[in-house]
């Protein structure tokens, strides 16, 4: 043989440190305009899975948020309506190693401004807690029953059998609040557990890679295992990624699920950001989309109708009729994922009310 080909070549390797400096300057200065509050909701996810997942940054990597974390007072306060965004840059850009401590006047102007008493969620109040909390300061004293209603919810296992994608994320990120991003035991009220294993089943029938992220980190800082169905999807569709740059790179892409994706990788211990990046604009494509069992087994149930059966040994032939080979290898994984998965059919079948 004649032609050797050398893999791994010095030329191309790329330092961690390089990599993540380039993804903080691509969300920074590339992707949108400072004063688009989307660009608020794509830093402030990236530098917070960042800060959770305990990566260590080269000082000159928070250089290019200087200028917006020394105009950040003036920021919030003609932005009160974006403060959680805010206080969650500014808390994280410190954590990760940026001079200075305006996390504190920050939090202490929102508390004297009552921001957080103008939230209608107990999601959103949920979180003004846990940000403040990060200074040392409650901005709710006297809403004593917040945690516990937060708790309720989640422990309501029935709403997460059903597609529901806002309830779903909800679920996930009242974890993330409660265990302050997996640093305390969230303290979850039983039937939790149930409830991240329906809306995870329900995103891996899906085949929603996004969501099911969220919920393997969630499961983590609840102090459960994710099935390993689950996290070796995850892995490979994070495989599938392809990093578009400049030019090429779309508008519109599946950024968060890059970001997330990673995150699960990070938080079970394994390599992530591990894509070769460059300087500029940079988008995440998924090449690997596929389309899961989900909504054909929705649609056969419906029309069904009052023949349905919430007993999933005697639907499962009738569900499976049609179904393509691919569908019924990802259904045969999502049985074996789940640790309730006639439970959660009993859920989905929603056989309780006829005409």
């Amino acid at each position: 043989m004649t032609n050797v080909i050398q893999l791994n070549a010095p030329s191309y390797r790329q330092s961690d440190a390089t990599r993540l400096s380039h993804l903080i300057d691509s969300f920074a200065c590339h992707r949108r305009m400072r004063d688009d509050v989307f660009w608020l909701k794509e830093n402030a996810e990236l530098l917070n899975i960042l800060e959770c997942s305990g990566v260590s940054l080269p000082g000159q990597a928070l250089e290019i948020h200087e200028e917006f974390y020394a105009t950040i007072e003036k920021r919030i306060s003609f932005f009160p309506q974006y403060y959680r965004f805010l206080l969650s840059v500014c808390l994280d850009l410190e954590a990760l190693g940026m001079p200075g401590n305006k996390g504190q006047r920050l939090v202490d102007w929102a508390v004297s401004q009552g921001v957080a008493d103008a939230e209608l969620s107990d999601l959103q109040r949920g979180e003004a807690r846990r940000l403040m909390a990060r200074r040392g300061v409650d901005p709710l004293p006297r809403d004593t029953g917040l945690h516990d209603r937060m708790r309720g919810f989640c422990a309501r296992a029935a709403t997460f059998a059903l597609p529901n994608k806002k309830a779903a994320y909800e679920l996930t990120h009242t974890v993330f609040y409660l265990s302050e991003y997996g640093r305390r035991d969230p303290q979850m009220a039983e039937g939790t557990a149930r409830s991240l294993d329906y809306a995870g089943t329900l995103a891996f029938l899906e085949q929603n890679a996004d969501l099911l992220a969220e919920i393997c980190v969630a499961m983590r800082f609840a102090g459960l295992t994710p099935p390993r169905e689950w996290e070796g999807w995850l892995s490979r569709e994070m495989r599938y990624f392809d990093v578009a740059y400049g030019d090429q790179a779309p508008a519109q892409d599946n950024y968060h699920e890059y970001l997330v994706g990673n995150w699960a990788l990070a938080a079970r211990g394994r390599a992530a950001f591990t894509a070769r990046t460059k300087a500029g604009r940079m988008g995440f494509i998924n090449a690997g989309r596929g389309v899961g069992p989900l909504r054909d087994m929705s649609e056969s149930l419906y029309r069904m109708a009052d023949t349905r059966s919430a007993d999933w040994a005697q639907m499962r032939p009738r569900v499976i009729t049609g179904m393509s080979d691919e569908a019924h290898q990802l259904l045969v994984a999502a049985e074996a994922g789940s640790a309730d998965f006639e439970g959660f059919f009993a859920n989905f079948a929603r056989c309780g009310l006829s005409h």
